[in-house]
């Protein structure tokens, strides 16, 4: 990449929505650039409940626009990334003296019909849990209903996104910081630093969109020196994952008596993962971590419904997030709205930035589209809307057919075992089969747990991987399952095979 170079669009953050904006903006013919002070999905993007939802609990709030999209848009992302985004089935236990029976049924009655007619996954169903699923919960739970969703590897979707940016022409900048914004006529100048080597440059851009998450009051206090506050909302979100619960393939969504709701999703085959939480924050985002408070809350609200008892002792891993939303004046963080709102400034009367406040990992790809329309009008229009027609990278198989892609691994890696086979397809779709040359290539050295050196010579090579964390957080989640000695070895490789 040449330096002091000009580009049409540059977005500020290597998240879901950074990348999905730079993704459909290259796409449409401008010139991108992205800069992401950390690593990919290194925020919020990769701290979700792993889902793509419409939002069932949206619909108290009569956000039914929003929900309609999501579910809509749920059909769409599965069709895109048909090895990130598969569907699941949730139970929803009826609890007596919680929200009646007869509206959560109503509420699923609508949840079922307000997307596209023609979705395909499967309706809402009334179960008798003394029948169904009675191992899982404990007795007294004789009424409930199943409906559809589906699950989604929130930090793999962001790097597909940014990787069909990148191979289209857009030029991605990961551990690079925006230091400074400076308005020059109708331009800015963007002063940038690489934090592995501490090198500084410029380059200068048309127009700015600033999908920097939890960080936009950052890129607008300390970079740009705004001197006003900005309509954020930090909100922090928990999760905890635990040793599976139970045995089928079913996830759980829990009414709690405070009016929220928990989920409880099968996660990485061996694990639970239950959460969120939702509490206002005040602190830095890069120290955002789940407090005893929450834990307790998670554990508890869990425990009231499953047989076994959600232990602390029993966590192996928890993250949290922190969600950068609208602030509309709600009195409570889990009321504050979820839907995305798209603020233009403009600098000296000249050069304009847009600010993305809020929005849902679902959605993603509708908040790229609205960001254009104002790209479109500031840079005059080029090529027409897109995205939702064009499978990301490693999604170019039927979205019905993931047991198949299974099976194509399982054939040109036979010494592998079935859960590798499984994770490959699940991460990589199709480019499973290009990461091994179709089989032919040497693996190379084992690091463990089915990760071998030519996987990880991929993520570094294509995915812009550089240390631990990025390989075993955010490329997989085998960190779920190396021991410290396997991560002090991944972590030697890494450092003598380092790019800058």
């Amino acid at each position: 990449m040449k330096k002091e170079k000009h580009y049409d669009l540059f977005v500020i953050g290597g998240g879901v929505n950074g990348c999905g904006v730079a993704r459909d903006a290259v796409g449409r013919g401008y010139s991108v650039g992205l800069a992401e002070m950390n690593d990919l999905a290194s925020g919020t993007s990769s701290a979700s409940t792993k889902l793509i939802h419409g939002g069932l609990r949206y619909l108290e709030q009569y956000a039914f626009r929003l929900v309609r999209e999501a579910l809509m848009e749920r059909e769409v992302i599965w069709h895109m990334a048909p090895h990130l985004v598969r569907p699941l089935r949730f139970i929803l236990p009826y609890n007596k003296g919680l929200r009646p029976a007869w509206m959560l049924r109503l509420g699923l009655f609508i949840y079922d019909h307000l997307g596209s007619r023609h979705q395909e996954l499967w309706r809402t169903k009334v179960l008798d849990l003394t029948k169904e699923y009675s191992e899982s919960l404990k007795p007294g739970f004789v009424k409930g209903f199943e409906y559809s969703d589906a699950r989604v590897d929130d930090a793999r979707l962001v790097v597909a996104n940014a990787r069909h940016a990148a191979r289209l022409g857009a030029d991605i900048m990961v551990r690079t910081e925006v230091v400074s914004l400076k308005a020059d006529g109708k331009k800015w100048k963007i002063g940038l630093k690489n934090k592995l080597n501490g090198e500084e440059w410029t380059v200068t851009a048309d127009y700015l969109a600033n999908m920097a998450g939890p960080w936009i009051n950052h890129v607008l206090q300390d970079a740009l020196g705004f001197k006003g506050h900005p309509p954020v909302r930090l909100v922090k979100g928990s999760h905890i994952v635990v040793p599976k619960l139970y045995q089928h393939d079913r996830a759980f969504i829990f009414q709690n008596k405070d009016g929220r709701i928990v989920f409880a999703i099968p996660y990485q085959e061996d694990f639970t993962l239950i959460g969120t939480t939702d509490c206002d924050y005040k602190g830095d985002p890069a120290k955002v971590h789940i407090s005893d408070e929450e834990i307790d809350y998670i554990c508890s609200a869990a425990s009231e419904y499953f047989t076994k008892p959600v232990l602390r002792d029993s966590i192996v891993w928890a993250y949290s997030g922190v969600r950068p939303l609208y602030d509309d004046g709600a009195s409570k963080a889990q009321e504050a709205t979820r839907d995305y709102v798209l603020k233009e400034m403009r600098e000296n009367d000249g050069a304009v930035m847009l600010n993305a406040f809020g929005g849902k990992i679902t959605t993603f790809r509708k908040l790229s589209e609205d960001a254009l329309v104002f790209i479109e009008k500031a840079l005059g229009k080029r090529k027409p809307a897109w995205t939702a027609e064009v499978s990301l990278p490693g999604g170019d198989f039927p979205h019905d057919s993931l047991s198949v892609m299974e099976a194509r691994v399982a054939s040109i890696l036979p010494d592998l075992d079935a859960k590798t086979h499984r994770r490959l397809a699940r991460n990589y779709g199709t480019e499973a089969l290009e990461i091994f040359d179709n089989g032919k290539k040497d693996k190379g050295q084992h690091f463990g747990h089915g990760l071998y050196e030519a996987e990880v010579q991929w993520m570094m090579r294509e995915e812009w991987a550089k240390d631990v964390d990025d390989v075993l957080w955010r490329r997989s989640k085998l960190g779920l399952y190396f021991n410290d000695e396997e991560k002090e070895a991944l972590r030697q490789y890494l450092e003598k095979h380092k790019t800058i």
